[in-house]
């Protein structure tokens, strides 16, 4: 079963083209990684899937549906994390949670399972406004969570963690992938974060356009033998994938 289809879907702001034709399959269950350097129009495609911007032509099927037509019944069934998200620092982690999960109407039983999930328990009772920047980015994945998505959007996630708030991260999402219910596509300026958790489907878009798409495995040959290099080989440009 497809989650995702984009076809042929085109999207400009003034003279800018930021996204060229681009059609796409996702199926359910995937884990996908969108890479692209700064200005590839992958943000601007993520936004259409997610919609939250209308394609200029083309169409973007999600289980089928369109965004015109079933806004409300896709709502219920996506999740999102934005890079940088900002929540209300006088409130704690718990309560922050329990406003969120108030929107699916979904009580404390849900919220607790959420926090233990992504390992927020000795920071419940935290105001959101005293945690680091690990801490909020947890928090921002146990709110994309709570109404158990069946297609998450996570937008460059671990920018700026360290390496062991960023390995944290990453273990929730291999867990949720080892259950197989979620589909995920995930932004990252992170090489390692891509293969690890993406190996499956890889995109690399610039300009507009798919340069290249599928197994990581599948990708890399005697020239790119791994994804920083299949990266500039197709681009010309660095990511900073410093770690």
């Amino acid at each position: 079963m497809l989650q995702i289809e984009v076809k042929n879907v085109e999207k400009s702001f003034k003279d800018v083209k930021a996204v060229r034709g681009i059609s796409l399959a996702i199926p359910a269950g995937q884990f996908v990684a969108l890479l692209g350097p700064n200005g590839a129009g992958k943000t601007t495609l993520v936004e259409m899937m997610e919609g939250l911007k209308k394609p200029d032509s083309g169409e973007i099927l999600i289980q089928g549906k369109t965004w015109q037509k079933h806004e409300h019944e896709l709502r219920t069934i996506i999740g999102l994390s934005l890079q940088e998200t900002r929540f209300a620092e006088k409130l704690t982690v718990y309560e922050t949670l329990r406003l969120f999960a108030a929107f699916f109407e979904l009580g404390e039983e849900r919220v607790n399972e959420v926090i233990e999930q992504t390992g927020l328990q000795s920071k419940q009772k935290s105001m959101t406004g005293t945690l680091s920047g690990g801490q909020k980015q947890r928090l921002a994945l146990a709110v994309a969570l709570l109404n158990h998505p069946q297609i998450l959007f996570l937008d460059e996630p671990t920018t700026g963690l360290d390496p062991h708030s960023r390995m944290d991260l990453w273990n929730i999402l291999k867990s949720l992938k080892d259950k197989g219910e979620t589909t995920l596509i995930l932004t990252t300026h992170y090489m390692e974060e891509a293969s690890s958790l993406c190996s499956d489907h890889i995109i690399i878009i610039d300009e507009g356009k798919i340069l290249k798409e599928g197994k990581l495995e599948d990708l890399l040959d005697e020239k790119s033998r791994n994804l920083d290099e299949l990266f500039i080989n197709l681009t010309g440009k660095v990511l900073n994938n410093k770690l």
